[in-house]
């Protein structure tokens, strides 16, 4: 008998810790969220995440900003589904944002564009009544970013001067992981060299390498797991500030 117990006991830990680990990446977050009050119904072209008039509009206008999970930057360009909890303005889908900036405001966790905040209700006339509230309960997780038809491009930021000076920031990061460190690479001899984040998802060289350029990116989860890619594409020895480079990769997980 003492043993059946015993047995059914390790049964209900084994399964309450499987629940606990689907429950870490898979469950909603409570939170609250707010919107940028004096904006456009896009996000803004100044995002601390450095993206640019791109941050406003990439996802159809779709964006936030975060607190926490901005973490330094890292958080730039993760993609979360966020939906309200009032059942008289809200849907149960809610709207899947991307984050482009960092700000917070009366304990939320996400500053909204306009669209994205009146995304999350039922119908347009329930959105002006949630718009109208300025900030709302919400639950929040992490989901995959998805960009259908499009590589990772990498944007040179026009502060950039070849061959002295390299900055630049990566578009259509698809999946759920993070972009933890990135390596330049000359592409003839694959001496590489570590970048620093600027900031926000701003990778920067001083004295980048000669010649066509190859990126290596490594990409992390939340488990841990880390995979670095290589794009097919090299960015080419001729690189112009503003310009930018598909990679010629997709990582959809």
């Amino acid at each position: 008998m003492a043993l059946c117990i015993f047995c059914l006991l390790l049964t209900l830990l084994f399964m309450q810790t499987m629940a606990d680990t689907s429950c870490s990446t898979d469950c909603f977050v409570q939170s609250r969220a707010a919107y940028y009050p004096n904006s456009e119904v896009n996000g803004t072209d100044v995002g601390a995440c450095g993206f640019g008039s791109f941050g406003a509009t990439i996802n159809g206008g779709d964006v936030s900003a975060a607190s926490d999970l901005y973490r330094n930057g890292v958080g730039c360009g993760a993609c979360y589904q966020v939906r309200c909890t009032n059942s008289a303005y809200c849907s149960s889908n809610g709207v899947t944002v991307v984050i482009t900036d960092q700000g917070s405001g009366d304990n939320t966790d996400f500053i909204l564009s306009k669209r994205a905040f009146g995304g999350m209700a039922q119908t347009p006339d329930k959105a002006t009544s949630l718009l109208a509230l300025g900030v709302t309960d919400i639950e929040y997780r992490r989901v995959s970013c998805s960009y259908p038809n499009k590589n990772i491009t990498v944007k040179i930021v026009e502060s950039s001067s070849n061959p002295h000076f390299l900055a630049f920031v990566i578009w259509f990061q698809q999946g759920k992981r993070d972009i933890t460190a990135v390596q330049l690479c000359e592409s003839e001899n694959f001496v590489c060299k570590l970048l620093d984040r600027s900031h926000g998802a701003v990778w920067t060289s001083t004295s980048p390498p000669n010649g066509p350029l190859s990126l290596r990116m490594l990409f992390s989860d939340e488990e841990g797991q880390e995979t670095w890619v290589v794009p097919v594409n090299d960015i080419p020895q001729d690189w112009i500030a503003g310009e930018t480079y598909d990679s010629g990769v997709q990582v959809d997980q």
